[in-house]
C-alpha cells in the first residue's frame, strides 16, 4: 500500500470553501482506479494548511492513472482556485507499525 501525502496551503478565508471541494471530490477518489482511502486533515498550528493522504495500490495508480484521468480535472477544478501554493506531494510506504 501506498500512501500519498499532500500537504496543500490554502489562499486565507478560502479554508471552508476547500473542505468543502475536498468532500464534494469523495466520489472522485472513491472511484479511482487503486485508490482504497482518502483523509484530509487541517493544521492546528498553521489553520490554512492541511494534509490530504490517499491511500493507493501502486505509485502509478496515483501518478498515471488518476493524474491523466478526467477525473484529475474534475479534482482539480473542484478545490484547485483555492491552493495558494502548488501542493508539496510525497508517496510513502510504511516501514514499521507500532501498535
Amino acid at each position: 500500500m501506498i500512501l500519498e501525502i499532500a500537504q496543500i496551503d490554502v489562499k486565507p478565508g478560502m479554508e471552508s470553501e476547500f473542505e468543502t471541494g475536498v468532500k464534494q471530490a469523495a466520489p472522485i477518489f472513491q472511484r479511482a482506479k487503486g485508490c482504497k482511502g482518502m483523509e484530509l486533515q487541517r493544521s492546528f498550528e498553521k489553520p490554512q494548511r492541511y494534509r490530504l493522504f490517499v491511500k493507493w495500490v501502486t505509485v502509478e495508480n496515483h501518478t498515471k492513472d488518476f493524474r491523466e484521468s478526467s477525473d484529475f480535472q474534475e479534482w482539480r477544478k473542484l478545490v484547485g482556485h483555492c491552493f495558494a501554493a502548488p501542493p508539496e506531494v510525497e508517496h510513502t510506504r510504511q516501514a514499521v507499525s507500532g501498535f
